[in-house]
C-alpha cells in the first residue's frame, strides 16, 4: 500500500493505492506543517483518521509533499515522525513545490511553478531538477499572495477602518472579529497561518470591490516581483499554479502576469489527483 499525501498548513489531501494505482481510500487530515507543528501534534493529527490510523502497519510506501518541508532540518524532522508511525514503509519528504511540479509540468518540460494556497512559493523546473532561489522565512516574513496574507490584510482593513462600511459589517456577521478572539488564535492556537487564511474567501466574495481588487493586484505584483522574477527565463517558460488563491482569483492573475510578459500556465486547485499517474508511472 501506497500513501500519496499532498499537504499544505490548513488541511492534507490523502490517497492510498496499490502498485497498479488502484485506489483503496482517500482521506483528508487537518495540515502537517512541521514548521508550526510539534511532534505530538502531528501524530494526533494522523490518529484523529481512522483510515490512516488503522492501515499504518499495511503502509510500504509514503510519500509526502508538504508546506514547510523546504529545509532539511524540517525533512528529517517529519520523515522520523512518519517512519516511527508507520514502521514498515519507505518514507519519502518533500516540499510541496514538487507535487506542483509533477501534477502540472508535462515530463522533462521546463516550467516556473508556483503555489498560491495559505502560504506560497515559487520554483524553477529545468525538466529535472526543482531550483528555488527565495528560501522562505515562513507566514510572517513572507508567503506574498497568500491566504494568509490576504487575511491579514483584511484584519488590518477592518481594525483600521479602512473597510467599506456595508463590507465591516458584512465582515462581522460572518467572523468572530472579537479582538481576545482574533488574538488567541493568532498567538495561542496552533497553526495562525491557517486561522488567517480563512478569511480569504471573504476576499474572494468581494474581490470586484475596490478595497479587494486593490489588495489583490497589490500581492500579486508583489508576488512577481519577489518571485517569479527571480529566473531570468521566467518570460521564456510558461507560469503554472496551484491552490486555492490562484485558482479562485486566476482572471486576476492572468492580468497581472501578462503586464510583465509572462505566460499563465496549468492552474489548479489541488495537485493530488496528478500525483497518482505520476507514482503509477514512476514506481
Amino acid at each position: 500500500m501506497k500513501l500519496l499525501v499532498d499537504s499544505g498548513s490548513t488541511k492534507a489531501d490523502w490517497i492510498s493505492i496499490d502498485d497498479q494505482g488502484k485506489v483503496l481510500f482517500t482521506t483528508q487530515s487537518l495540515g502537517l506543517n512541521p514548521e508550526v507543528l510539534t511532534k505530538e501534534e502531528v501524530v494526533e493529527r494522523l490518529n484523529d483518521k481512522f483510515d490512516i490510523s488503522h492501515n499504518k502497519k499495511n503502509v510500504t510506501h509514503l510519500f509526502f509533499y508538504g508546506a514547510g518541508c523546504g529545509t532539511e532540518r524540517m525533512k528529517n524532522f517529519l520523515a522520523d515522525v512518519f517512519q516511527e508511525y508507520f514502521p514498515k514503509a519507505m518514507i519519502s519528504v518533500h516540499e510541496d513545490t514538487y507535487a506542483a511540479v509533477y501534477a502540472t509540468t508535462p515530463k522533462n518540460q521546463k516550467a516556473v511553478v508556483c503555489i498560491l494556497g495559505t502560504g506560497s512559493n515559487c520554483s524553477y523546473f529545468d525538466g529535472n531538477v526543482l531550483h528555488q532561489k527565495v528560501q522562505s522565512l515562513g507566514y510572517i516574513a513572507m508567503d506574498d499572495c497568500s491566504g494568509n496574507r490576504f487575511g491579514r490584510h483584511l484584519l488590518r482593513g477592518y481594525y483600521f477602518n479602512k473597510m467599506p462600511f456595508g463590507m465591516a459589517k458584512e465582515f462581522e456577521e460572518e467572523y468572530n472579529i472579537e479582538p481576545d478572539y482574533v488574538k488567541h488564535n493568532l498567538y495561542k492556537e496552533p497553526n495562525p497561518n491557517a486561522y488567517l487564511a480563512t478569511f480569504a474567501k471573504f476576499l474572494i466574495k468581494h474581490k470586484d470591490t475596490d478595497f479587494c481588487k486593490e489588495l489583490i493586484e497589490a500581492e500579486m505584483q508583489k508576488f512577481v516581483e519577489f518571485y517569479i522574477m527571480q529566473y531570468e527565463n521566467a518570460k521564456e517558460v510558461p507560469i503554472h499554479f496551484i491552490g486555492s488563491i490562484a485558482f479562485y482569483l486566476k482572471d486576476e492573475l492572468e492580468i497581472v502576469l501578462k503586464k510583465h510578459g509572462l505566460n499563465l500556465g496549468n492552474v489548479l486547485r489541488r495537485p493530488i489527483d496528478g500525483l497518482i499517474q505520476y507514482h503509477v508511472l514512476n514506481k
